[in-house]
């Protein structure tokens, strides 16, 4: 319900006033001190009685009548434009309209943008049975820290510039969130196999001896020959994401989230040398003690048990 900015009463106080005026406990002295004036209450108290406590309500400042409004055809026809992909520009030479009606018409009609012409995608939820089932992996590349940056001093005069980038290799198992995290020197393809080599032998080591598929997106490391033949190598099968659309790696995109909301993003560090040292504590914590949402306050280590 949006009330009007300079209302003096809510629905709510307005019923107060009007049922104390119906019970003859008000007076037009009270009128003031209420901020607002005896023919308001009067009005409220006309309206009450005209349609009960929904008559409260206020009102839409739409004239009941608009002349100049555009025709209903008019309008289905520039509806079934846009639903064709012409833009609001296109609609008006072909209709030979001003541009300002069939813009206010597609913004009436809610269809302004391009995505408002195709209902949303249904969340897809999904979440393996058993351990090592699924391993999500991807990269995120962060800015090489040499020393305190202006989002922290405020002083852009003195920003780095050529320090590099560094890659920080994760992956998260589907059904335990069980983490584990690398800060290397590049993406390249024999780097993410090394990686992935270094995974599995984790995972061995916390109780997941078996990993029965691994998905990634569709980067060059992630198709190159090393990285298949180390999954064939391995009995695994390489799932990959569907183009531009990153949601169906989405445990490990909301894990990147977290991980630079509580470590890299956490504190100002001095250098990346002590931005990584920060890491494998960091990474610690949320495998064994940190609650996680997904797992109903549960740590990832106590679904591997």
């Amino acid at each position: 319900m949006n009330i009007h900015s300079k209302a003096r009463l809510t629905p709510a106080g307005r019923a107060h006033l009007v049922y104390a005026m119906l019970a003859g406990a008000w007076s037009r002295d009270q009128a003031p001190i209420a901020g607002i004036s005896e023919r308001t209450a009067y009005k409220w108290k006309a309206r009450f009685r005209a349609g009960g406590e929904a008559g409260l309500h206020d009102r839409s400042s739409r004239p009941a009548d608009i002349p100049r409004l555009t025709p209903q055809d008019r309008v289905d026809v520039i509806v079934g434009l846009r639903r064709h992909r012409m833009t609001g520009v296109e609609i008006a030479r072909r209709l030979r309209m001003p541009r300002s009606t069939v813009a206010a018409v597609l913004k009436r009609m809610g269809l302004s943008r391009l995505k408002d012409l195709e209902p949303p995608q249904p969340v897809v939820r999904y979440e393996r049975e058993k351990p090592g089932d699924l391993i999500h992996l991807d990269i995120k590349k962060l800015g090489r820290i040499e020393r305190i940056g202006h989002r922290i001093h405020g002083d852009r005069s003195t920003r780095s510039r050529g320090a590099g980038w560094e890659f920080v290799h994760v992956a998260v198992d589907d059904a335990t969130r069980l983490a584990y995290v690398e800060v290397l020197a590049n993406e390249q393809a024999d780097t993410t196999a090394g990686f992935l080599r270094r995974t599995l032998i984790f995972f061995r080591q916390h109780g997941i001896r078996k990993i029965q598929r691994v998905m990634t997106d569709n980067g060059p490391a992630y198709r190159s020959c090393v990285f298949a033949q180390l999954c064939c190598t391995r009995s695994m099968r390489h799932l990959r994401t569907r183009p531009y659309r990153p949601c169906t790696n989405g445990k490990a995109e909301r894990f990147i989230q977290t991980m630079l909301r509580e470590w890299a993003y956490k504190r100002p560090y001095p250098s990346s040398k002590r931005r990584i040292a920060a890491l494998a504590g960091w990474l610690r914590y949320y495998n064994q003690r940190r609650p996680h949402g997904a797992l109903n306050g549960r740590s990832p280590i106590s679904r591997v048990a």
